[in-house]
């Protein structure tokens, strides 16, 4: 199926040689697994640390515009050797994508909406002018990686497997364009909570728009390395100034965008007097994230409350902070699920969430309903049994 031209064309379309590469894909039928012979210990998933154990073997595919793609292999995991003039190294060609795998408390293992990130991947693939291929061709060969690895898939229900689809340009050469080479990856990496503990633990937040995270036209909404390299150092002055993450904001009227690398949701009493769950709008700067639309359609299924996406302002949040409208502020994402926010530094002023003192109610059920889903605790087609 054609998903969109990867070659330069001229105005008047493109020729069949340079279209057939278009079309191809590569086919998880095709799937070569040579398995490591050599295996490494499993990890105690009460120790784990976010994306520092591996497992024995990946998933890589290679792309050139000359020859389309090569036939999906599974085979152990090892270091990459890449030309030093290659284009993910220089210019940022690349991107990524994060997703689980879970086991449940029926001893089956699922993922949590992988279509989601894998239309993702691709959204993300156009913008980074780098190969397209077939989301469902993918999908089942992370399916197939999972199997194989599946004793690392942590027998706990505070632990998952964490997996980390990469798609980087390999173009040897100084030229700042379309690579014509690329190579896709897949590596897995048992993890427990990302936060470093299994409690509940509120977090807090540093506001300061001195640093943007994304802006109109640029690629906030895709997940590109890029747009987390540059965060770093806003992250490192938060960690300086005692908070644990960094506030996003946009625009002169300091918009509310996301949280360190999560999504963000206010649960208040808005200007109208409405019970409103809000989270910012996908305008383009804003990761479509696949917990943020679980949030959304959860809250929406569920009907207790108006459920927004619209702008909010720091003078939106001060004014409801003052007027005591505020119940919970929360981050989402796959790495934790949610997380309760309990203060923001602003302006050399320390803001109290009160979070914590509503419950929190509301955040606390969306951890419970998700994990539930996620653990097979609760049977729901958002969840996909691997093995």
């Amino acid at each position: 199926m054609m998903k969109g031209c990867q070659n330069e064309c001229v105005a008047g379309g493109c020729s069949g040689e340079t279209a057939k590469h278009v079309t191809e894909s590569f086919k998880a039928s095709d799937l070569v697994i040579t398995p490591a012979t050599t295996f490494k210990e499993k990890p105690d998933p009460n120790g784990l640390v976010f994306g520092a154990v591996f497992t024995d073997n990946m998933l890589i595919i290679e792309w050139s515009l000359a020859s389309g793609w090569e036939k999906p292999c599974i085979k152990p995991l090892e270091n990459l050797s890449l030309h030093p003039a290659s284009s993910s190294l220089h210019y940022a060609v690349e991107l990524f994508e994060g997703m689980k795998a879970y086991r449940g408390v029926d001893g089956k293992i699922r993922l949590f909406r992988p279509t989601l990130n894998m239309d993702r991947m691709v959204r993300s693939a156009r913008r980074a002018t780098l190969p397209l291929f077939d989301q469902n061709e993918l999908l089942e060969c992370i399916r197939k990686l999972v199997e194989v690895e599946k004793e690392w898939v942590p027998y706990s229900t505070a632990a998952s497997l964490y997996i980390r689809p990469t798609l980087i340009g390999t173009e040897p050469s100084l030229g700042v364009k379309k690579p014509t080479k690329a190579l896709l990856y897949v590596i897995l990496s048992p993890v427990g909570p990302y936060f470093g503990s299994k409690s509940f633990s509120p977090i807090s937040l540093w506001a300061d728009p001195k640093y943007v995270r994304a802006w109109k036209g640029g690629t906030g909404d895709c997940k590109l390395g890029g747009n987390y390299s540059c965060s770093i150092y806003a992250q490192q002055e938060a960690l300086e100034l005692g908070c644990q993450q960094v506030l996003w904001l946009y625009g002169e009227d300091h918009q509310i965008t996301e949280v360190g690398t999560m999504n963000l949701f206010l649960y208040w009493i808005n200007e109208d007097g409405e019970n409103e769950l809000a989270t910012p709008p996908l305008d383009g700067i804003i990761l479509p994230g696949v917990t943020r639309q679980s949030i959304l359609d959860l809250a929406r299924n569920w009907g207790e409350c108006k459920v927004s996406e619209r702008y909010i302002t720091m003078s939106d949040l001060t004014a409801a902070l003052e007027e005591n409208r505020v119940k919970e502020m929360f981050g989402a994402g796959t790495a934790c699920i949610v997380c309760p926010i309990s203060k923001i530094l602003y302006k050399g002023k320390h803001l109290h969430i009160p979070t914590m003192e509503n419950g929190p109610q509301l955040t606390t059920r969306f951890l419970n309903k998700l994990s539930d889903i996620q653990y097979g605790r609760e049977d729901n087609d958002w969840a996909v049994v691997v093995s």
